[in-house]
């Protein structure tokens, strides 16, 4: 029973990690400040978030396969995974990344969006690990 007990936490944790897109788009969205309800397409227009998810398809997908990959790194005690992940990223992005406009936020909102998807699920590893350790 004590083991079916911390298993369900690992995945209840890790399933809070793998769903932050919600979050991590609306802190993107307050970048340049936080607009009205009624202002948050002009907003994310100007950002360059609509350019970036038209110029960077599979960013959601991508997101969510970070977080559930730095998640299990991070419980299973395997650090530099987190390093191998973000290689990977940053790696299979940089021809996508590189642009001539000099307007493009592209790499800046990419770099924010990949701290805030470490963080997120390096909260939820810590969270999840603390329950199985307190238990």
């Amino acid at each position: 029973m004590d083991l079916i007990l911390k298993g369900l936490i690992v995945v209840v944790c890790g399933v809070f990690a793998v769903l932050g897109n919600g979050l991590i788009r609306w802190a993107l969205r307050r970048i340049g400040g936080a607009p009205a309800q009624d202002e948050v397409r002009e907003t994310r227009a100007n950002l360059g978030l609509i350019e970036a998810e038209k110029e960077l398809p599979g960013g959601r997908w991508v997101g969510v396969l970070e977080r559930a990959s730095i998640y299990a790194c991070i419980l299973s005690g395997f650090p530099a995974g987190i390093a191998v992940v973000l290689g990977v990223k940053g790696l299979g992005r940089y021809a996508e990344l590189v642009t001539d406009e000099p307007r493009s936020r592209k790499g800046e909102l990419f770099i924010i969006g990949t701290f805030l998807s470490l963080l997120w699920a390096g909260l939820w590893a810590g969270v999840g690990y603390w329950g199985v350790r307190a238990w």
